[in-house]
């Protein structure tokens, strides 16, 4: 009884709780905490662009991606605009690399991050074929580079000190329409 209880004040001290990204609770899942898309935006537009030498053959140079929420596979997307430039190729190249990503919480360092990346089409129109081929496999391994295990977001001490007190860390990561909302479980 006195364990419900606590749960019940604690679950009700998290509903009046209003922090930067507003956790509520709903009457089915427990504890939640959101974060908007624009902050997922905001965050991972912080690590581009970047540069990915090949030898000194060539350089790939990545801008920022356009992230893009899939609720439905619970997963986000992301077109990463790339060139290629460089000697081996004689002039520059314009296209772009499809990938999705599942997500995951870090205890660590308290981060969302990307993992199980999944790379669907990598394009650069007008390049040779047989270059296509070799940057192909290149790209693929950029976009992992870029990508994989990227901190979208990081929870701060002060959002996470009342699920602290109460016994609770972050669990769940759900794709919504608008954003990510974050459960919370009982600590092991």
């Amino acid at each position: 009884m006195k364990l419900k209880r606590r749960l019940l004040l604690s679950s009700m001290a998290l509903a009046m709780y209003r922090g930067p990204a507003a956790a509520t609770v709903e009457e089915t899942a427990g504890p939640t905490y959101k974060v908007s898309a624009q902050q997922l935006q905001r965050v991972i537009g912080e690590r581009f662009p970047m540069r990915y030498p090949v030898g000194d053959l060539f350089n790939l140079d990545v801008e920022a991606p356009r992230l893009r929420l899939l609720p439905e596979l619970n997963r986000l997307a992301s077109e990463l605009a790339v060139q290629a430039a460089g000697p081996a190729l004689r002039r520059s190249y314009r296209g772009s690399v499809d990938v999705d990503f599942a997500l995951r919480y870090e205890p660590g360092d308290q981060s969302i991050r990307a993992h199980r990346l999944r790379v669907h089409a990598f394009r650069l129109p007008g390049l040779p074929p047989q270059t296509l081929g070799l940057l192909d496999a290149y790209g693929q391994a950029m976009a992992q580079q870029a990508l994989l295990e990227v901190v979208l977001h990081r929870l701060q001490p002060r959002e996470l000190a009342l699920a602290d007190a109460m016994g609770l860390q972050p669990g769940d990561i759900t794709v919504a329409p608008d954003g990510l909302v974050i459960g919370f479980v009982r600590k092991r």
